[in-house]
């Protein structure tokens, strides 16, 4: 099969090659740094699979593994390496042989020129289109010097160019971490990276240092390692997504809510709900879910908090049955473990739900757990700007639940991203007639009017309802109001 040389030789690793801008520059060498553990050697292997399932020939030459340790990493994604050509550049009995012993010469020089006319056979012999060199820490090693290191990669380099092969040099970073020296030969340079977190599985990202002549998404991304090798997921930039949507009201269908916002929210924006925990958020959002698959629209549900079972349960209280509704399709219900995820992976899945499922409304809920996967506020933020972007270019109306701290009085919100939603819906505790109550009003809305009244919420089994404007009482945002006229109190007249 003759191979397109116009075209860049793929890694084979999903998200990666989006990353690079199409994969490798077919002919060039390549450097794939990380320390030990970050999958070099995963990236590796599926970089030789994909170009052998092209029906390009790949060599594999090991100076640190062993053949059957690659086999078993191999077999322990589901891969098959036939049609992959593995050598072990050193294996353990011509180390050991008395023989190679010099008295004369340094043996670094000997083993480093030896190492050199091993791979050159190897290359002349199988004639590869896709090569790896799994380490260039044991080079390193042999060259013993800075110099003689860079001659020796340069030398390797301007061979392999005449051959045509598409080359991965993998380096272990076991050296000061100040020596570039592969970096300004190299032609590109992707790093591996792994990061312990206090509490919760490893994290890992990658980042494309260098591409030469190449424009490349720069940045870190986040990636996961899994049976059937890496899983890249590039950061999300949100102005390369656009669609052409109408901008019509979507409505709860709840009457005193509609009214509140001026009629729904318009398709393409985000929401945030806000209040002390108890107080109906995810309920509410679940109404407008509800509503959205009553007009044949799909709906994307991520729980961070609770527990998917209890969810259902509590929604099957108010007449929501949200097992039926994803059984038929309609619903996309996943529940996300902060500790074990990544934003990125979370953003990835997402995406996944609107682009292939072709849900219309998501609901995350909360953004108390998304903190938690992501601490660092300010990065938070930018992810949750990032998220939002994209999803109101797809036409997509989007919630977003947060907790705030306490119960009633003056609250605090963990992290502010009040400024990035289209509409903040606020609830809050307040106490009348020695009864614990409800409010719900509207304190923020972008596009069209909303009511500035602050009206009464009530759950029950019939769902949520909303009463008319709460005009007898002062102070009610506080938690602590006061009741101005005798003649009519909260929820006497009709509920609607």
């Amino acid at each position: 099969m003759a191979i397109d040389r116009s075209r860049d030789a793929a890694t084979g690793v999903a998200g990666l090659d989006e990353i690079l801008n199409g994969g490798f520059s077919r002919g060039r060498v390549f450097l794939l740094e990380g320390s030990p553990g970050t999958g070099k050697t995963t990236t590796a292997l599926q970089f030789l699979l994909t170009g052998a399932a092209a029906g390009e020939r790949g060599l594999y030459i090991t100076l640190s593994e062993s053949e059957p340790e690659l086999r078993d990493a191999a077999i322990a994604h589901g891969w098959d390496l036939t049609g992959i050509d593995l050598f072990e550049l050193a294996p353990p009995e011509r180390l050991l042989d008395e023989q190679q012993q010099q008295s004369l010469l340094y043996s670094s020089d000997l083993e480093l020129g030896e190492t050199t006319r091993l791979i050159f056979e190897a290359v002349e012999r199988t004639r590869p289109d896709r090569l790896v060199i799994d380490s260039l820490s044991e080079i390193r090693l042999l060259a013993q010097s800075s110099l003689r290191y860079r001659r020796q990669v340069l030398a390797l380099k301007h061979y392999f160019s005449r051959h045509g092969a598409t080359v991965l040099m993998l380096d272990d970073m076991t050296a000061d971490a100040g020596d570039r020296t592969v970096h300004s030969v190299a032609h590109g340079v992707v790093r591996l990276e792994e990061m312990l977190p206090n509490y919760g599985a490893e994290r890992r990202r990658v980042r494309v240092l260098k591409y030469r002549g190449r424009p490349f998404r720069g940045g870190f991304h986040d990636f996961t390692i899994k049976t059937g090798g890496l899983q890249v997921y590039p950061r999300l930039v949100a102005s390369e997504h656009r669609t052409e949507f109408d901008r019509t009201p979507m409505p709860s269908k709840v009457a005193g809510l509609d009214a509140l916002l001026g009629g729904g929210l318009e398709r393409g924006s985000s929401a945030l709900v806000l209040g002390p925990t108890g107080t109906g958020k995810s309920l509410l959002t679940l109404h407008f879910a509800l509503a959205a698959i009553k007009r044949g629209e799909r709906v994307g549900l991520f729980i961070f908090d609770e527990e998917l079972g209890m969810l259902m349960a509590r929604a099957r209280q108010v007449g929501i049955d949200l097992d039926g509704l994803r059984e038929d399709g309609r619903l996309v219900m996943q529940q996300i473990d902060a500790a074990e995820q990544s934003p990125g992976e979370f953003a990835a899945k997402v995406r996944a739900c609107v682009g292939e499922i072709g849900a219309t409304t998501v609901i995350i809920d909360s953004l108390n757990g998304y903190q938690a996967a992501m601490p660092e506020d300010q990065f938070l933020v930018l992810h949750i700007h990032e998220l939002l972007q994209y999803l109101n270019r797809q036409g997509v109306t989007t919630f977003l639940t947060i907790a705030q701290h306490g119960l009633v009085g003056d609250m605090k919100t963990p992290v502010d991203v009040t400024y990035l939603a289209d509409t903040v819906i606020l609830l809050r505790y307040f106490e009348a007639a020695g009864q614990v109550r409800r409010a719900v009003s509207v304190i923020k809305k972008r596009s069209g009017a909303h009511e500035t009244t602050i009206r009464e919420l009530r759950v029950s089994p019939r769902g949520v309802s909303v009463g008319p404007p709460l005009t007898n009482f002062q102070g009610v945002l506080r938690g602590i109001p006061t009741f101005i006229d005798d003649r009519a109190g909260p929820m006497d007249r009709s509920v609607t």
